[in-house]
């Protein structure tokens, strides 16, 4: 077997703008900045000041559309600013970047990332995940390499709404759970035996540090234990991605876990309402349960309660009613298929019954 992978490369810190034009220099001297209309507020100007006094140059500030679909890519591709640019600035959040990538792979322009939230691990990843226009999931998309280089500013991160770090703690908690499930059993080669090995540095930074970064959140401070989790929460998961996913050959990345998120974007009053990364956090509860891995379940429920991740149902509007839903929508992704063992509607949608029963026992405790 033939194939390439790319590894992403980064710099952080709250200084770390000063850094892009001498990284960015050898790719040209323009770049499209594209993003969110939040996040271009934020990032924009201070890119800009690294920037003066050197003869790259800017776009004016390009919104991505709001949602990655390809129908929102296809219009930033027929953009004069963004075909005439030399490169593509992605600023913001997963689908903001990930529409990006799909422009870059289609244009064939180098892409650097600027993430303003530390939500998830899309400015780093090779791999996309598009939405339908109702917002229901569609399909990945796969670009042929990872962004040439991502800019963590972790004082525009710590100046972000917390329930986004908070969010991406509960998306990052499944990283070393799900790589473990879907590699378990496999004959791993040199580059996902590295990714399985390095899912295991995932979860103990957010356990450790998540509290202390949501304090430093709250009060706008870009502090170490911070930089820790977003460093856990973008880079070390978004390595593990690269190393343990291809489009056509093998596929460890995630399981049961966004199974979960996967089917509750079919309830619009969970996946249109709630975060990503909280409803997989309840993901994770559900596969460490479907897996009997009771105490480890035990574990992250008790971290989830300390720093408000759902542990039951009901607090991400699910309900009895909708797990034939969930369970119907889980059975169509890829990663239903990802674990050691067939996977039945039956027993996953027992898994989720007795996690919110766990949960729900842990929180009658606290009375």
């Amino acid at each position: 077997m033939s194939y390439t992978n790319c590894l992403p490369a980064w710099s952080v810190g709250p200084d770390c703008y000063k850094d892009v034009y001498g990284i960015v220099r050898r790719f040209g001297k323009t770049a499209a900045v594209i993003g969110g209309k939040t996040a271009l507020s934020k990032a924009y100007e201070p890119l800009k000041e690294a920037l003066s006094g050197s003869p790259f140059t800017l776009s004016e500030p390009v919104w991505y559309g709001d949602n990655a679909t390809y129908e929102n890519a296809a219009a930033l591709e027929a953009l004069d600013a963004v075909k005439s640019a030399d490169m593509l600035f992605a600023v913001g959040g997963g689908r903001a970047v990930d529409t990006c990538k799909a422009v870059a792979e289609h244009l064939d322009k180098p892409l650097f990332t600027f993430p303003t939230i530390a939500s998830n691990c899309a400015a780093c990843t090779a791999i996309g995940v598009f939405y339908n226009a109702d917002d229901t999931f569609r399909d990945y998309f796969y670009p042929t390499r990872c962004p040439e280089h991502t800019f963590l500013n972790t004082k525009i991160v710590a100046e972000a709404p917390e329930a986004l770090l908070w969010a991406g703690i509960g998306d990052g908690l499944s990283k070393e759970c799900e790589v473990e499930l879907a590699s378990r059993g496999q004959n791993l080669f040199h580059t996902t035996l590295l990714g399985a090995q390095l899912a295991h540095s995932c979860t103990n930074p957010m356990v450790e540090y998540g509290a202390t970064a949501m304090e430093q959140c709250r009060q706008n401070t870009p502090g170490y234990e911070l930089e820790q989790v977003a460093l856990a929460i973008v880079m070390s998961t978004g390595i593990v991605s690269n190393l343990t996913t291809d489009a056509t050959k093998y596929y460890y990345n995630s399981s049961l876990a966004h199974c979960v998120y996967y089917g509750a974007t079919m309830v619009p009053a969970s996946g249109g309402k709630h975060l990503h990364g909280e409803i997989v956090a309840f993901g994770v509860l559900t596969l460490l349960t479907y897996d009997k891995q009771l105490e480890e379940r035990d574990r992250v429920m008790r971290f989830n309660r300390s720093i408000g991740l759902p542990v039951t149902l009901g607090e991400i509007d699910l309900s009895e009613e909708n797990l034939q839903t969930i369970a119907d929508k889980a059975a169509t992704v890829l990663e239903w298929t990802k674990a050691p063992y067939p996977v039945t509607k039956e027993a996953f949608m027992q898994a989720m019954r007795d996690a919110d029963a766990a949960g729900k026992a842990l929180l009658a405790g606290e009375r």
